[in-house]
C-alpha cells in the first residue's frame, strides 16, 4: 500500500477523523485557493479623453471609488496601485471583481464618466495555488469628450 494511502487508513483504523483534503494531498502539492486578492496593479494613460490633454482618474470597486479625490494623468502617464490609495478585494471561485476606470471633472468630483471596466473572475482564482499570482490585463478604448484609450492591469494572489 502507498504511504499517501496507509495513513487515512491507519488513522481511519484507529477511530481518528481526518479531514479529506489533508489525507488527499500527495506530497509536496500545494493547495488550491478557495479565495483571491485582487488589487489594481497599474493603469497606463495611452490617449487622454479630455480635450485640455489631463484626465482626472478614479476606481470604482463595488461603488466605492479610489482615491478619495483624484489623479490626474496626461498621455503616456501610468499610475500604480498606490496612486489610488491601493483599491484591493478579495473574490471566490465564483462570482467575479469589477474594476471602473472614471474620468471626473473637477472641483466637484463625483462618481464621473465610466470609460471602461475590467473583471476579475473567480474561475480564474480556482486556477492558483496559495501565492501563485495571475496578471488580468484589458485595453480600454473609446471616445467620449475625445478618442481615448487605456491599458488595465490588475494582479490576482491566491490565498
Amino acid at each position: 500500500m502507498r504511504p499517501q494511502k496507509l495513513i487515512p487508513a491507519v488513522a481511519l483504523a484507529a477511530g481518528l477523523t481526518i479531514p479529506m483534503a489533508v489525507a488527499a494531498q500527495p506530497a509536496g502539492a500545494t493547495a488550491k485557493s478557495s479565495t483571491c486578492r485582487v488589487e489594481v496593479e497599474y493603469l497606463d494613460l495611452i490617449n487622454v479623453d479630455e480635450s485640455d490633454g489631463t484626465d482626472e482618474v478614479r476606481i470604482d470597486l463595488a461603488g466605492y471609488f479610489y482615491p478619495s479625490n483624484y489623479v490626474a494623468m496626461q498621455a503616456g502617464d501610468r499610475a500604480y496601485s498606490g496612486n489610488f490609495a491601493n483599491p484591493t478585494t478579495t473574490i471566490g471561485t465564483t462570482g467575479y471583481a469589477n474594476f471602473s476606470i472614471r474620468e471626473v471633472t473637477p472641483p466637484v468630483v463625483g462618481s464621473g464618466t465610466n470609460l471602461g471596466s475590467i473583471n476579475a473572475q473567480g474561475s480564474t482564482c480556482a486556477t492558483l495555488s496559495t501565492g501563485q499570482v495571475a496578471h488580468i490585463y484589458k485595453y480600454i478604448s473609446g471616445t467620449d469628450d475625445t478618442w481615448y484609450s487605456y491599458y488595465f492591469r490588475l494582479v490576482m494572489t491566491g490565498l
